[in-house]
């Protein structure tokens, strides 16, 4: 995505044929049938007991070892089954048919189909998701994106951020929620400069923005209310800083059948989730 040239998302780092031969993120990517990490190579829903099968070798796996960020991060088996334009706006729709795939089902044996909707329509960017459930059972939903923000030609040590967030998610060292939760300690705004975030949080304010901002220029992004824990992250290394859309916590398939966590949202059999996420950028 750019804006009058300037590119606000981080872009993969070489020409398409490449990035398929050898993917990495950038963009907006998407984390799912779960998002971020699994504690332990099994999950709980709907009471029952399931079990991951490294011998698919469909897993992504974290520097701990644990599965992250889902099967279909660099997925290629979307379609685009809408598309259009006018003078005052544009949209392109995807679907992906998750049943239809033997080696994703039995990861996550949860038959359902993820319609993905782009629209530009002044100078804001919605980013829709309907997933609609065709299994016999409710659906656990813990999916997210992972949008990689950036303000170009501006160092990161210039770039002032603001969460708009109201709790804050204890997480160990493996990066798993231990179910602690504290109010968030943030301030309105604060500097980037020295500063490294990889952090969960809650109370997402809907009716508020996340924002970077650098000389002027700003990325905002508002979740909608299905969309109420945010993960940030903001490595030292990079000129990037990721405001995350998560439909719940980390792990929180095995934290809500522990009793810790009592947010997971599910989808009935039959029936469709609709949620979006907005990226407006100004001053550029």
């Amino acid at each position: 995505m750019r804006v009058h040239g300037k590119p606000i998302l981080k872009a993969p780092p070489a020409g398409l044929a490449e990035w398929k031969s050898k993917p990495s993120q950038a963009g907006i990517p998407l984390l799912a049938p779960w998002a971020n990490r699994i504690d332990g190579d099994a999950y709980w829903a709907n009471g029952k007991k399931y079990t991951l099968n490294p011998d698919l070798a469909n897993l992504r796996r974290d520097p701990n070892g644990l599965a992250i960020h889902g099967l279909l991060l660099f997925a290629s088996d979307w379609r685009v089954v809408r598309l259009s334009a006018t003078d005052a706006s544009a949209e392109v729709t995807s679907r992906l048919e998750f049943w239809k795939r033997p080696r994703w089902m039995a990861q996550f044996p949860f038959a359902h189909r993820l319609e993905m909707t782009y629209r530009l329509s002044g100078g804001v960017l919605e980013v829709r998701t309907e997933i609609e459930n065709s299994a016999n059972e409710p659906m656990p939903l813990c999916i997210g994106f992972h949008p990689w923000y950036q303000i170009p030609d501006c160092s990161r040590d210039l770039w002032t951020v603001h969460l708009p967030v109201g709790r804050h998610f204890t997480l160990s060292s493996s990066l798993i929620p231990t179910g602690e939760i504290e109010p968030s300690a943030l301030p309105d705004a604060f500097p980037l400069a020295g500063c490294k975030i990889d952090d969960v949080f809650g109370g997402v304010n809907p009716d508020d923005e996340f924002w970077v901002e650098g000389e002027g220029h700003r990325v905002s992004v508002r979740f909608g209310p299905k969309f109420p824990v945010a993960i940030v992250y903001a490595p030292e290394t990079q000129n990037v800083v990721c405001f995350e859309p998560m439909t719940a916590i980390t792990n929180a398939f095995n934290l809500a059948h522990s009793g810790a966590y009592r947010d997971l949202q599910s989808i009935q059999p039959g029936e469709t989730w609709m949620e979006s996420f907005w990226i407006r950028a100004t001053g550029f």
